[in-house]
């Protein structure tokens, strides 16, 4: 009995020899459970992939999630008003909409989604004309063919628009079409003006030349409308239970944004190497294209991210305008939470 136990006792030297093992073999379980430990968040897109939604795929590919200890996993989107339903309903807990959207949605029923960081503080609305067309401001357009996608918010603020450049509504003619008509029906000649996004420049000049054609582009918000567009919007439930989370999103979420503008040929490539079918060519020019919808006058101002509370105000009242809203019936400060947004130095994009 004694030989046995004898036997099974191991030497000085095997326990050295032991102790690396051992030791590698925690560092590995502890590994796993590091893993295993990282918040699960789930990301709404407000619309499909592209250089547009770039920060997100870049935060994924360079680590910065990882990095703040997060598992993010990305949906894709149909627009600003499906994007709030999905949060508002539990089943995304962060993501991108239409501020406008949101103000509509807060106002209509206190959804219980806010927005927690400012995108863009541009709106991208604009005109796309032919260079040859002889329109070159939002005045040249009375008296002409203007076509537009049915269900773009931009249709919410034509009317605005034309009566700050004292253009006479009934004198255009407002054409209706699927987003993918819109361009070809302009380098054909059916229509003389297209209502687009400023996001979508890229793809439409990149058509025109096919056609042997140039455009030009005239963002609304140097005709006189200026407010905030794009951002970042959270659900209550997920600011409420998991507040540490939402912050720590966010602040990998601004290192993306600086990322993304900064290195735009390699951010494209993360959109890509994530989403096959975007071409990496169109989403690096429109990450270069939309540089001014996030490094502006507005955002230099207030800071990265912030939300300005007259340019807020603003925002609120050129909506309430638009939908025939009493301004006085809502308070847009209740759709913002800005105890989320990181302590950032504002640097300019390359």
């Amino acid at each position: 009995m004694k030989k046995q136990l004898h036997k099974n006792v191991k030497s000085p030297s095997a326990q050295r020899r032991l102790l690396p093992a051992l030791g590698l073999g925690l560092l590995l379980s502890l590994n796993s459970i590091t893993v295993l430990a990282a918040d699960k968040v789930n990301f709404q897109l407000d619309w499909l992939p592209g250089g547009d939604k770039a920060p997100v795929y870049v935060g994924l590919q360079q680590g910065f999630f990882a990095e703040q200890g997060l598992d993010v996993k990305v949906a894709q989107g149909r627009g600003s008003h499906d994007a709030i339903t999905k949060l508002a309903t539990g089943n995304a807990d962060i993501g991108l909409s239409d501020l406008v959207a949101l103000l509509q949605a807060k106002a209509a029923e206190e959804v219980p989604v806010s927005a927690v960081y400012s995108v863009f503080s541009e709106a991208p609305h604009a005109f796309y004309v032919r260079s040859d067309s002889g329109i070159n401001s939002v005045a040249d357009v009375a008296g002409k063919k203007v076509a537009t996608s049915p269900f773009t918010s931009s249709n919410v603020f034509l009317p605005l628009l034309l009566d700050v450049n004292k253009v006479d509504e009934s004198s255009i003619k407002l054409l209706k079409a699927d987003p993918g008509a819109l361009n070809p029906m302009l380098l054909t000649g059916n229509t003389d003006v297209v209502i687009s996004w400023i996001t979508d420049a890229e793809v439409y000049k990149a058509q025109a030349k096919e056609a042997g054609k140039t455009l030009n582009v005239l963002p609304w918000y140097d005709a006189g409308l200026e407010f905030y567009s794009t951002a970042l919007i959270a659900s209550e439930r997920f600011l409420q239970e998991r507040p540490d989370v939402a912050k720590r999103f966010i602040k990998a979420y601004a290192k993306a944004i600086d990322f993304t503008f900064k290195h735009p040929a390699e951010s494209a490539a993360a959109v890509k190497a994530a989403v096959p079918e975007v071409d990496a060519v169109v989403a690096e020019a429109t990450i270069r294209s939309i540089n001014g919808l996030v490094y502006n006058a507005a955002s230099k101002k207030a800071g990265l991210g912030q939300f300005d509370a007259e340019r807020l105000a603003t925002t609120w009242s050129w909506t309430a305008k638009a939908q025939g809203l009493d301004i006085n019936s809502f308070d847009p400060e209740q759709a913002i939470k800005r105890d989320f947004i990181p302590e950032t130095s504002l640097s300019s994009a390359e």
